[in-house]
């Protein structure tokens, strides 16, 4: 079955030029020159995941993101303008999987587009039935679910993946580099504050729900823990 790829972006040529690219790898490609057209999209149709431009006309790109990570787990790859870091960590920080500057290599963007996908259906179709139980977190790595006291937490697949890192290993102290480098599979980079914006969003999403009982705990001076 085809993957259905939702493009959302103002400028037409390149929904176009990315159309040519997904379709000739045998995805399906759906385009939106708004965010309140990919919104429309998304609900009447099966999309696996979003191409999504930053500034777009009545609705911005972090809005939709927003709303789409209030009801689904999608992968979002972000496509902005421009290239200062705090536009990548408001993306980050609305729930984006993945991020790129424009202009941008479109056989970069296929690869970055694979991964997500991959990982996607990993989580989703495993037959490894990992359950992990942190304090009243509950990880189903199974069902790529996270729940406190059956209330599910909406988290992004890169944040799923640090906080199953963290709980599977249970009392070890892992540092920002082995953090990115495990779960970007990327070298880390000095300044790279990705690891940060994503550990804040996880516990702000955790907290919403475990009454103020401690989950991820920061080891000053050098990276962060699940205690057992």
């Amino acid at each position: 079955m085809k993957n259905n790829i939702l493009v959302a972006d103002d400028e037409k040529e390149i929904r176009d030029l990315l159309e040519i690219y997904l379709v000739n790898e045998g995805y399906k490609v759906f385009k939106a020159s708004n965010g309140l057209e990919a919104l429309d999209i998304l609900k009447n149709q099966d999309i696996q995941l979003l191409v999504l431009d930053v500034m777009m006309p009545k609705l911005d790109g972090m809005e939709v993101c927003k709303i789409v990570r209030e009801k689904r787990n999608i992968p979002i790859l972000m496509l902005s303008a421009k290239s200062e870091d705090m536009d990548k960590i408001q993306g980050i920080m609305t729930g984006a999987d993945d991020y790129m500057t424009k202009p941008f290599n479109p056989l970069e963007l296929i690869v970055r587009v694979k991964a997500l996908l991959r990982r996607s259906y990993y989580f989703n179709n495993t037959n490894n039935l990992d359950l992990i139980k942190v304090g009243p977190l509950s990880i189903d790595k199974t069902k790529h679910k996270v729940c406190i006291e059956n209330e599910e937490i909406n988290l992004t697949s890169r944040e799923f993946d640090i906080l199953y890192l963290l709980s599977k290993n249970k009392g070890r102290v892992f540092s920002t580099e082995e953090i990115f480098e495990k779960v970007w599979k990327e070298d880390y980079y000095q300044s790279n504050n990705t690891v940060m914006v994503h550990m804040s969003r996880i516990r702000e999403k955790i907290n919403r729900y475990s009454k103020g009982e401690k989950i991820i705990h920061t080891v000053w001076g050098a990276g962060y823990k699940i205690e057992n």
